[in-house]
């Protein structure tokens, strides 16, 4: 059972995370989220919050390659459809409300543990996405800056989705990278 309240709070912090920041995830929002008890938080989490966020950022950054290697033989431009219509299927099936837990902590911690998990996590997912799509068919020499530019212009187009509370900002980066996609991989 302990194990079962410790991996709640993480998956608790990340859906807080991803819908409002650290700001509004403290102890106290997270307890309230899963209904875990009050002694739980520093017998599971006894470094504290930092540990508590790095845990939840690794599990977002694990779930996301898990969904990403699954497209493992698809084309390039496949890959970069399914990533973005990911964060589509995210952002209305939560009505605008929610975002990139990744982003959220990466904007707002001032732990170096906690930036170096994230960053660990960008690393992983631009590698992952460069491979893949070079695998699927995109010059090996384009895929690095290709998959940084997916990341890139995904995440910045949560974040404006989020604000003006619309999918076109995500429409229309949907349209302009997989444009660029198609004439590397048509145009070598």
């Amino acid at each position: 059972m302990a194990k079962d309240t410790r991996q709640q709070m993480i998956d608790g912090t990340v859906h807080l995370l991803a819908r409002g920041g650290m700001q509004q995830t403290s102890f106290a929002t997270v307890l309230e989220y899963t209904n875990a008890p009050r002694g739980s938080v520093y017998h599971h989490f006894p470094d504290g919050k930092n540990q508590l966020v790095s845990e939840a950022v690794a599990l977002s950054g694990a779930r996301s390659i898990a969904m990403i290697r699954a497209w493992r033989g698809e084309r390039a431009d496949v890959i970069a459809e399914r990533f973005l219509s990911a964060w589509r299927m995210l952002l209305t099936g939560t009505n605008f409300s929610t975002g990139c837990a990744v982003v959220a902590v990466t904007t707002s911690t001032d732990s170096s543990e906690v930036l170096n998990e994230t960053a660990t996590v960008f690393r992983t997912w631009r590698e992952e996405l460069a491979l893949l799509m070079t695998e699927g068919g995109l010059p090996e020499r384009h895929a690095p800056g290709v998959a940084a530019l997916l990341i890139a212009a995904a995440e910045g187009a949560v974040v404006m989705c989020r604000a003006e509370q619309r999918i076109e900002p995500l429409d229309d980066v949907t349209r302009e990278v997989l444009a660029r996609i198609a004439d590397l991989i048509d145009n070598p």
